[in-house]
């Protein structure tokens, strides 16, 4: 659903535009590529808070070398199982590709592995990482920290990011079932978003400075998201900040950077990039049929009150993506406006409401 300020984007246009962007403070080309292949990604599959909307903030942190442009990411520690990475503060989806590269390569030799990393950035959406895995018939794992805005259950003040998790695991005829989740109601981008809109949130989502539950996005902001589920999400939060951040020497809860408000200090991010390779456990085929089997008798239970259908992880956003391939990306002023500034201020060709098929 859009409102009569939104216009629809071809996808193959906005990744020239930010690939071009990000060529502009000087990464290389193919980094460039996969950051904007990685945002693009995000939109199409209906993840708009982790999509184009971040490029002025990804842009200003390269901008002030918050973000290394060119890094040498190094292992520090290595076996035929683990890694552990060094990420020397380069752009997120750079490195995280590289250690799910390297965590697919080892689970290949020793069935399951894990690639940790400090010193990271922020990522994106943390399926473009784990779906890595789908066509090397592995289930992929990504975990990582993030920047306090999400309050410990029973306190008011932020101390956990929002701490995703994304699990992908291949199938055969169906669909591949893919998590995608925060550890909070509701990811810090889609406040951001509803702010920029000036639309109301869901109630549940935040509270506000005071610790009352607040639909204002806005006050919102300036208070804090709560975790999904209470004490559940809660405690999976700390979890992930203990493997992500803990484990791997990287920042976590508070001390991660904030990727807007700190722009004096690198971000050190951690994240846990893992892999199975499911034919060491069993054949591959009679894992994916099983797999197809199981989905098809999840999709054909009676339906709950109000439901029209079972959706698996991953489902609607495969079929957002679809659509949007056809109709083009929706992107909504305050996202046009922030890349139409940048193109004008690094010299970049601008392309204005593109048809879907141009």
């Amino acid at each position: 659903m859009s409102d009569q300020s939104t216009k629809f984007f071809n996808p193959s246009g906005l990744k020239r535009l930010c690939s071009d962007l990000l060529q502009k403070v000087k990464l290389p080309p193919k980094d460039a590529e996969l950051i904007a292949e990685s945002l693009v990604q995000a939109n199409l599959r209906g993840v708009d808070s982790h999509g184009v909307a971040r490029m002025a903030i990804y842009i200003e942190r390269l901008n002030k070398r918050l973000t290394n442009p060119k890094p040498r990411i190094t292992i520090l520690r290595e076996t035929s199982a683990m890694a552990l990475a060094d990420g020397d503060n380069g752009s997120g989806q750079v490195v995280a590709k590289m250690a799910m590269e390297l965590a697919m390569a080892k689970a290949k030799e020793s069935g399951v592995s894990l690639v940790g990393i400090r010193n990271s950035t922020h990522f994106g959406a943390t399926a473009f990482f784990s779906m890595m895995a789908l066509d090397k018939d592995m289930i992929g794992i990504t975990l990582a920290n993030s920047y306090a805005t999400v309050a410990p259950w029973g306190s008011r003040i932020p101390y956990f990011g929002t701490n995703p998790l994304s699990v992908a695991v291949p199938t055969g005829r169906e669909l591949p079932i893919v998590l995608d989740m925060a550890t909070s109601v509701a990811a810090w981008g889609k406040i951001i978003l509803a702010a920029q809109k000036g639309e109301s949130i869901p109630l549940g989502w935040a509270i506000d400075s005071d610790g009352d539950v607040t639909t204002d996005a806005a006050r919102a902001l300036q208070g804090a998201l709560l975790p999904f589920g209470g004490p559940k999400g809660s405690g999976i939060s700390l979890i992930i900040d203990v493997l992500a951040g803990l484990l791997t020497g990287a920042n976590y809860g508070p001390y991660v950077g904030d990727l807007y408000k700190d722009l004096a200090n690198p971000q050190n991010v951690g994240q846990m990039m893992g892999a199975i390779d499911i034919g060491r456990f069993r054949g591959i085929n009679e894992f994916k049929n099983r797999m197809d089997a199981m989905i098809r008798e999840i999709k054909s239970l009676p339906t709950a009150k109000g439901m029209s259908e079972v959706f698996l992880p991953g489902e609607i956003e495969i079929r957002n993506q679809r659509r949007r391939e056809k109709e083009g990306i929706p992107l909504p002023p305050t996202t046009i406006n922030d890349l139409q500034n940048l193109s004008s201020e690094y010299g970049v060709l601008w392309w204005d409401d593109l048809p879907p098929n141009s």
